[in-house]
């Protein structure tokens, strides 16, 4: 497409240009003629712990702060009734505990219950549901007579919701781990908690915890069971995780080590997450990463989800927007071991170290880890300099292993040119590309990877999502416009299934109160999880990706972008279905018609799913019912030549049983 043409599409997105055709315009589409395969990882999600994505996020802890390590040890906590001072202490014993070291001591005075207690805020307040139960522990250290605390929820008025004692029997001064459980009377989206206190003499506490019953799956100190159903209901074909930018740090002091987060959760060390100072427009003094949610847990909830796990680990370099800080090569070892580790912990059997760790975690069969990624968007020969000792290592060990590379921060200019010369000359797995771009960038790349090396070399669309405004703005949207233009790329991968072999949208949740970063897949507050226009787009695409790639086209060319229209087709061997994938980014209905060949029979009747708004900055909004969702309605069928009406700025697919 010309120059001239894009700049057309480009004014067609934003909906300032409205026309219409003098004809039907023919798509002509040959099922037998298959192109590509399309894996079954094609669509994935990748997880960050950004915008509150994990604490007081898909991690359901309520507590914030419950073993008191943030750098302020009373943050989250406020004091209740009237203490004398010195009844609250915060003590630390680093020298017998650097992962949990600090807890409070409380001294009693023969007090009543009401006279002193604590209050915890929660992640912006706390979501309690009527009628649910909700899982209390502590960790407590006593001598002395027993001790009465009365746990409570509170309500967003301050009215009392919920209410249960818990008696500290143990009096032997050892620590010790008690449950208790509340259930609430009403619901409450910015609720809170308190502790009052009852008895006489000191009590020491430490992981003070909150925890919905309904988890995910009903695991206790699981996850929260309304966003991880979302992720479940696109049935991803990956789960990147742990990020993204935490992976690096800001330095390497802080950057991600797997084997802190696993094992009892209150022997994984907490780190401030870099999130919490990046930006001085959304800062977020309360973000820290305790790791209830890690290694193990991702693993299994890729499991879950039924999902290719696919974990990225720092290669020796941190956040070069931060510190830019390496390891130097000579002191890489320990990196590069962590990830064979992980490996073993991954795949291994009960004769390997790290796979009995596994197992005593309670997983006696092997993940299947297949793919892991070296780095996160890092740049540079420092970065390939490291990454070769890397790949060097793991494929001498793990031949099988498919490794993620990093292209760096954009889709073009000199870092990614140099790069992904360099990673093909190394015959490079998977290079991992990035794109935060404008709607009009997607729309005038959904050709991008047509002229591509046909390799072995394949591509990871790792990150993308349209900005409404720029990159890095917290005026971005998640509006239609943005969606539709990300499904008119999709078509462009799609096609393309040969080269680029998954794809994920980036970041995926955000926190209505705590976001740091926009535009995002899944928004959710407290008690509402809603999906964006962005998260329909591409759980269609991933609900309807086929098999494999067949033949569309229109005038003998790929259409992707002529007369406002993109396309892509595939077939799906095992449910014996073509399936057509549209994208009309114009202001008007276009009819099509689809001439099929290649099939001995199709069905009578097909079927239509479409998404469609006609305002281009309509959005989804958290807590609200959402306006812009798939409609799926059955279409009858002639033959093999179906005519299809699109709508105006619309996705729509065509879904037809074969024989």
């Amino acid at each position: 497409m010309n120059k001239l043409k894009w700049l057309l599409a480009g004014c067609l997105i934003a909906g300032t240009a409205h026309f219409s055709h003098a004809q039907n315009r023919t798509i002509s589409v040959k099922a037998d003629k298959l192109l590509a395969d399309v894996q079954p990882t094609m669509y994935g999600v990748f997880f960050e712990d950004i915008n509150f994505g994990a604490d007081g996020g898909i991690y359901a802890e309520l507590i914030k702060n419950r073993s008191f390590e943030f750098f302020k040890p009373m943050m989250g906590w406020k004091v209740l009734g009237k203490p004398v001072e010195g009844d609250f202490l915060i003590e630390a014993r680093r020298e017998k505990n650097t992962a949990n070291p600090r807890f409070l001591k409380v001294k009693l005075r023969n007090n009543k219950k009401g006279s002193i207690g604590l209050a915890n805020e929660g992640f912006r307040g706390m979501g309690i549901q009527k009628n649910l139960r909700y899982d209390f522990s502590l960790m407590y250290k006593r001598t002395g007579a027993p001790v009465t605390i009365h746990i409570a929820l509170v309500g967003g008025s301050g009215n009392q919701i919920g209410e249960s004692p818990i008696t500290l029997n143990n009096t032997n001064g050892k620590w010790e781990k008690i449950s208790g459980t509340v259930t609430s009377a009403d619901s409450a989206n910015k609720g809170s908690f308190n502790l009052w206190f009852e008895g006489d003499g000191e009590v020491e506490l430490d992981m003070i915890s909150l925890f919905p019953s309904n988890t995910w799956k009903q695991r206790p100190g699981g996850m929260r069971a309304d966003m991880i159903q979302i992720l479940a209901d696109m049935k991803p074909g990956f789960l990147r995780f742990p990020g993204g930018c935490i992976v690096e740090g800001f330095d390497l002091s802080q950057r991600y080590q797997w084997k802190k987060t696993i094992g009892p959760v209150e022997e994984r060390q907490m780190v401030i997450n870099r999130w919490n100072f990046e930006f001085a427009h959304r800062p977020t003094p309360d973000y820290f990463q305790t790791f209830g949610l890690g290694f193990f847990e991702y693993f299994q909830l890729s499991e879950d989800i039924g999902a290719e796990p696919l974990p990225i680990l720092n290669c020796g370099m941190a956040c070069q927007f931060n510190s830019a800080e390496v390891v130097p090569i000579d002191e890489l070892g320990p990196y590069v071991q962590d990830a064979l580790d992980l490996i073993e912990f991954a795949n291994g059997d009960a004769n390997t170290k790290w796979g009995k760790v596994r197992i005593e975690l309670g997983h006696t069969k092997p993940f299947n880890l297949k793919m892991l990624g070296i780095g996160n968007e890092n740049w540079g020969p420092q970065y390939l300099e490291r990454l070769k000792i890397f790949s060097k290592a793991i494929k001498e060990k793990y031949p099988q292993i498919k490794l993620i590379n990093s292209s760096g921060t954009d889709p073009v200019g000199e870092r990614y040119e140099y790069l992904n010369k360099e990673l093909r000359a190394m015959n490079a797995d998977i290079i991992d590309e990035h794109y935060y771009r404008r709607p009009e960038w997607f729309l005038q790349n959904a050709q991008r990877y047509d002229s591509f090396p046909r390799t072995g070399v394949k591509v990871f669309a790792g990150e993308y999502a349209a900005q409404s405004d720029k990159t890095v703005s917290i005026n971005n949207k998640n509006n239609w416009q943005t969606a539709l233009s990300e499904a008119a790329f999709l078509t462009g991968l799609e096609r393309n299934a040969d080269i680029v072999v998954m794809a994920s949208y980036a970041p995926l949740f955000a926190h209505t109160d705590a976001w740091q970063w926009s535009p995002d897949l899944i928004w959710v507050d407290n008690l509402h999880v809603t999906a964006t226009p962005n998260y329909y787009v591409q759980k269609l695409f991933s609900l309807n990706k086929g098999t494999n790639v067949v033949s569309a086209l229109t005038d003998n060319k790929v259409i992707a972008g002529r007369d406002s229209l993109f396309a892509s087709a595939v077939i799906d061997k095992n449910t014996k279905e073509l399936i057509v994938k549209l994208v009309n980014v114009s202001g008007a209905a276009q009819i099509l018609d689809i001439d099929i060949s290649g099939a001995k029979k199709l069905a009578k009747k097909g079927e239509l799913t479409i998404l469609q708004s006609g305002a281009m900055q309509a959005l989804n909004v958290v807590g609200q019912a959402e306006t812009i969702v798939p409609v799926t309605k059955s279409i009858n069928l002639k033959g093999k030549r179906v005519s299809v009406s699109t709508d105006p700025y619309s996705l729509t697919i065509l879904k037809i049983k074969m024989s």
